[in-house]
Parts: structure tokens; sequence; C-alpha cells
């Protein structure tokens, strides 16, 4: 016997069983989208590995330890995504989307990071990411706030999530504020672990949003970047702040938020829950305007964000249970005839009921066989056919989930019937 074939650790099936809940969630988000007046555009999962180093951020964790780069024939170096937002800069770019116009964009696919799996967080996972281009103000900070609050209501997950907001002000406040946290940081050094040190001179705001709690005691008296912020950024804050509160959105300022990319300005937020352990962000975002000069296009303002899509199925599993259902109709047919007959009876409801989910047996077996078929199947209704409906033309109606009789009708009568009944 060959040698059986596993999947890479960290990239997982997603089986049958689990699909409805992905189903109801990613449906929920296009719906959402769509409410919202977003379009989407897909980006390829694989780019140029320089894409990213100049995006994220050559010394960031993602660059540094994460990502799955490779050489292709030509010598070229290309690497699977990390994140979307880089491609989806790189896309408006090329393809002239950005420049002194207003863009409202959503993508959902895979990511890939090459880290330890635990629990909602996988070397292959997958994102919903939302991007704004040409909008400098703060209401559109606000509406990506508004539509992730909207889908924890529509998900029944409002009770099990905290939103987190903080300004970083703009990229001269943030410059002048990273040198006196490093004057802060210089002589306890020693005392931060492996990571702090090596973001010192690289990337100290990341030191602040560590989740070692020996650091967070260290910095606990750091000079606060909400003390440094231009007047611009501040202003931009409190109209952030008046708008969530004039919508009822709850959030804390967490004036330690910071994000791990590189590219973000002013307005940062996370969405956090405490029901999947030490990961507990599910959705961060805010504002990067300087990203598309950065990447080669002319200065655009943009703000979006990222939602871990398994992170939110082990959410919805929790919840709801979702029994999974293949089908609404069962067709049940015993003879040769009646099996010829069941196939017809089958493409003539997907024509006249797109809506519906017919499953046809397969593979003979006797009616008690059958009828156990359909059970598993999920559907609430059995169609019968045997030799004698096929000479009559009529047909059975069973139905699985509740007690009522079966009827028989002439087959002519069934797509009206159907449609009473469903």
């Amino acid at each position: 016997m060959a040698q059986k074939i596993q999947a890479i650790r960290g990239m997982n099936d997603i089986l049958p069983e689990q699909t409805p809940y992905w189903q109801k969630l990613e449906s929920t988000l296009r719906r959402l989208m769509d409410s919202y007046g977003y379009s989407e555009i897909r980006m390829p999962i694989v780019e140029k590995t320089n894409l990213f180093k100049r995006a994220v951020g050559e010394v960031t964790d993602i660059v540094e330890k994460e990502m799955y780069t490779f050489e292709d024939r030509n010598g070229d170096s290309l690497s699977l995504r990390p994140e979307g937002t880089a491609s989806c800069v790189r896309a408006g770019i090329e393809h002239g989307l950005l420049y002194n116009q207003e863009q409202r964009l959503w993508y959902m696919g895979p990511m890939f990071r090459h880290e330890r799996p635990q629990k909602g967080r996988y070397r292959q996972f997958h994102q919903l990411g939302v991007e704004t281009f040409g909008i400098a103000t703060a209401d559109v900070d606000a509406e990506l706030i508004l539509m992730t609050a909207r889908l924890w209501k529509e998900l029944g997950l409002h009770d099990s999530v905290q939103l987190e907001i903080n300004s970083l002000g703009s990229n001269e406040a943030r410059a002048a504020y990273r040198d006196r946290l490093i004057e802060f940081l210089e002589p306890i050094k020693d005392k931060l672990d492996e990571d702090s040190q090596r973001r010192l001179m690289t990337n100290p705001l990341r030191i602040l949003d560590s989740k070692n709690p020996e650091v967070q005691a260290l910095v606990q008296d750091a000079p606060k970047l909400s003390d440094h912020l231009d007047e611009e950024s501040k202003e931009h804050f409190e109209r952030l702040r008046q708008i969530l509160d004039a919508n009822g959105i709850e959030y804390v300022v967490n004036t330690n938020l910071v994000r791990g990319l590189d590219y973000y300005n002013r307005t940062v937020f996370e969405w956090i829950t405490d029901k999947l352990g030490a990961q507990g962000t599910i959705c961060a975002g805010g504002r990067y305007d300087g990203l598309t000069e950065q990447l080669g296009g002319h200065a655009t303002t943009a703000s979006g964000f990222a939602m871990g899509i398994e992170r939110i199925v082990a959410l919805i599993e929790d919840i709801e249970p979702i029994t999974p259902s293949v089908a609404d109709l069962y067709l049940v047919a015993l003879g040769d005839s009646a099996e010829v007959n069941a196939i017809q009876i089958a493409e003539t409801l997907r024509d006249k009921i797109p809506q519906l989910r017919v499953r046809n047996n397969f593979g003979g077996g006797n009616f008690k066989k059958q009828f156990k078929r359909a059970d598993k199947s999920g559907a609430t209704i059995a169609l019968v056919l045997g030799e004698q409906e096929v000479q009559e033309a009529t047909i059975g109606i069973k139905f699985l989930r509740e007690q009522k009789e079966q009827l028989q009708i002439p087959q002519s009568e069934l797509v009206e019937t159907l449609k009473s009944l469903i």
C-alpha cells in the first residue's frame, strides 16, 4: 500500500460539516459589503516579494520570519501573500484606480504565514479585507467600524467582542514620539525580552503592544503617544469618537494599540474577544495614508481593515450549532422506469423552482435503505416513485420532519404543490 500523503501542517481542509458556518459568514459578508456600496476586487495570491518588503516593512515579523518566499524559474523572488492591503494597493496603482479617485473595495480569500499553528491562527488562513481610497476624513474610518459592529450584531456576536481604538498621529508626530520612546527604553533595554530588544531601534512602538506581561509592566510609565499627537490628528480622532458615540458604539481608548504593520497612521482599531484564548484579535485596521506613495503611486489617503475568517467561524460555532443539510427534497425511486422518471422530475424541479435543493437517490436499494439516505441528507420532504406511480403518472410526497399524512398527487400538480409547501 502506498504511503498516505497528509496536508501541510497549518493548512487545513474545511470539511462538509464545517462549510455551513463558512457559507453563513461569507454570505453575510457579501450582503453587508453590498449594503454599504463597496465593490469586490480579486488579486492573485502570489506577488513579487519586494511588494511586501516595501509595504509591510522589512523589520516586521511577517517579512523577517513568516513569509513563504521562493524563486520562480526566471529567478524572480515571489511570495505567497501574507496580507491583502499591499496587493490591493498594487492593483489600484497598476490599473489606475486610485489617483484623484474615491474607491471603496473589498476582497476575501486565503493568506499565508509560516508561524506556529494554534486555534484560529493557521499557516493558510482566510481574511476579508476592506479598503477605502481618496477619503481623508474621519467619517470613513467611523463607517468601517460601524460596518464591523453591524456584522457582529447580525452574527449574534455583539456580546462576545470589544472595540479598542487609538490614534498614531501623523507620520511626523509619530517619528518625533519614536525618539522620545527610545530615550525611555534605552536604560531598561536589558530587561526587555528578545523580541522587544530587536525592535528597539527598528520598530519601538511595537514594544508597547507586546503580549509579554513583564514587558507590559516595564512600559507602563512610558511616554504616551496620545500626548504627542499633532493638532490635526487630535481633531481627526475626536471626530471619529463623536460619530461612534452618536451611533451608540462602545469602545475603549487603548493608548498602547499600535498595530503590527509599519504603514499605519492616525486611526487604528481592533475588535478583540476573550473566547479564543490568547489569540484575541478577530478584526483590525486603521488609516494608512502614506502607503500608496510608498509603493510608487501618487499620494492617496486610505483606510481599511481585515478580519480573520477562521476566528469568526470559531465564534459562530460556539453560539449556533448548524446541522449540515444538502437537500430540501430527496427523490426515492424503486424500479428501472421509476429511477428514470425520478431524474426527469428532478430536472424539471430545478427548472421551475431554482432555489430548491434536490437530491436523487443513486445506487438502488430498497425503500427502507433509500429513506435512511433521505433522512441523512437533511431533506424535509421525500418524493416517492414506484412502478405504479410511473404507470399512473402520480407521485408520493412524504414529510420527513413533520407528523403529516403522506400525499399522493398527479405529477402534473407537483410544482404548484411544492411551491405551496416550501
